[in-house]
């Protein structure tokens, strides 16, 4: 499963509360972008085939095809002006392009 930082469950479950979502972030691999896969987050439901990580309030899910793209990836969240943001520090990746968005194993 992957590894989700305090910074990262802190600010999820701020937006969570922000759009007025569940505490359910779904984390997923999609095709697509300038390396082949892209990562993707959303506020969703739970489904049986899941993985679940449960990080403080926040619950983590990731369906089986995305987890093998992203098994032991770190998330977390910056707070700077130039590079702020949620990022992915994905051991797998074998290339990723410049903004970090998407990767190719």
């Amino acid at each position: 499963m992957i590894k989700v930082t305090e910074r990262a469950a802190a600010k999820a479950l701020l937006l969570a509360a922000k759009e007025q979502k569940g505490k359910v972030l779904r984390v997923g691999v999609r095709g697509g972008g300038c390396s082949g896969l892209s990562y993707f987050l959303d506020f969703d439901d739970r489904r049986d085939d899941d993985a679940v990580l449960q990080v403080g309030e926040l619950t983590v899910v990731c369906d089986p095809k995305s987890l093998k793209y992203v098994d032991a990836t770190e998330l977390d969240y910056e707070a700077s002006l130039l590079k702020g943001g949620f990022r992915f520090n994905n051991p797998l990746a074998k290339r990723s392009c410049s903004c970090g968005e998407s990767f190719a194993v």
